[in-house]
């Protein structure tokens, strides 16, 4: 869905659990964003304990463009990060859907619209790096998800292992966020930390 002046849409997924300190200083960053076509903010709570529920009801009070949804907390979830991204894709209407860290914000307030000026097609996925000495934001783009099969599985995979372990997250060389097209986010969350999948190369 583009809006009549043929600007693309975006939603912002970000998933958390018990990270309410990081919500309240950094979530606003990413909810006032200078992006005249607006966007969407998506936050998936992962049955957090701590005050987060309470620190997004009152951001939400002031913040339109803040929409929150959770996962329940069941015995066997194997990736729950996984689980908590596919529904916040489900909520999602826009045509770029973004994955976000709440402890990675935007370097500015005009992240999404420089992430519009720099996606088009045959973009499909982009991966996004952030400077943490300059802020500046740099995109690896593919045309193909096949053609970023490998750094994905083999990011997502050390991701989920690595959830406890807040500054093993984003290793040197690895994405902080990701842009993928909404119509291809499903394809892409089957390469979290699906290591059958990943083997499927050949089909």
């Amino acid at each position: 869905m583009n809006t009549p002046d043929n600007q693309p849409t975006f939603c912002v997924i970000i998933t958390t659990c018990d990270d309410a300190r990081k919500i309240e200083e950094n979530l606003p960053v990413f909810l006032e964003q200078e992006y005249e076509p607006g966007y969407q903010v998506i936050i998936v709570d992962m049955s957090s304990t701590d005050d987060t529920a309470d620190v997004l009801k009152s951001l939400k009070a002031d913040h339109k463009n803040l929409y929150t949804t959770f996962l329940p907390k069941y015995q066997f979830q194997p990736n729950r990060r996984k689980m908590a991204l596919t529904i916040g894709v489900k909520a999602a209407k826009q045509q770029w859907i973004v994955f976000a860290d709440i402890s990675t914000p935007p370097p500015s307030g005009q992240w999404i619209a420089e992430l519009a000026e720099a996606l088009a097609a045959p973009t499909v996925l982009a991966l996004g790096y952030i400077s943490r000495k300059t802020g500046d934001v740099r995109l690896q783009t593919f045309e193909d998800l096949d053609k970023a099969r490998s750094i994905v599985s083999k990011t997502e995979h050390k991701h989920d292992k690595a959830h406890h372990v807040r500054w093993m997250r984003y290793l040197r060389g690895c994405y902080d966020f990701m842009v993928v097209d909404a119509t291809r986010a499903h394809d892409l969350l089957r390469l979290f930390g699906d290591e059958k999948y990943k083997l499927q190369k050949g089909r």
